[in-house]
């Protein structure tokens, strides 16, 4: 009698080892679906930031060219970290004589619907021919003192 009570003590029956094997299948479902959600959302912020900074190079753009921008609507395509991007650039006039405002949207060129990030902005109208902006970084030398 006491053999078979031995034996019995020493390992798990059949029925105990599926049900760990079942929690810890259940464990791993819940692991997998937080990563997914994890990968997901980490695509899409990196999605937004491109766009923003696609935006925000758009209205750079903008405001150190030559001339002004001509007041309406445009589509522009953009390649920006091996995809392609699509640009929706809006400038229209304010009620301030020497201002515009650039709306730009961006989206992913195979989902142009589908607008990732919008920025605005403010341009100013461009500087005239031969205009020397000032220079900010002039060294200043405090005088050498007078020997007594």
């Amino acid at each position: 009698m006491r053999r078979v009570e031995r034996a019995r003590a020493a390992g798990f029956t059949l029925v105990e080892a599926m049900v760990a094997l079942v929690i810890v299948a259940l464990g791993m479902m819940a692991v997998n679906g937080q990563l997914n959600r994890y990968v997901v959302a980490a695509s899409f912020v990196e999605q937004k930031t491109l766009a923003s900074w696609i935006a925000t190079n758009e209205i750079t753009a903008l405001s150190v060219a030559a001339t002004w921008p001509d007041l309406g609507k445009r589509d522009e395509d953009v390649d920006f970290a091996a995809r392609k991007w699509r640009c929706h650039i809006v400038v229209s006039a304010t009620d301030v004589t020497n201002l515009h405002r650039v709306d730009v949207s961006v989206a992913l060129a195979d989902d142009p619907e589908r607008v990732l990030d919008k920025v605005s902005g403010l341009l100013e109208p461009p500087a005239p021919a031969g205009f020397m902006p000032p220079r900010w970084s002039v060294p200043v030398v405090a005088p050498a003192p007078e020997p007594k």
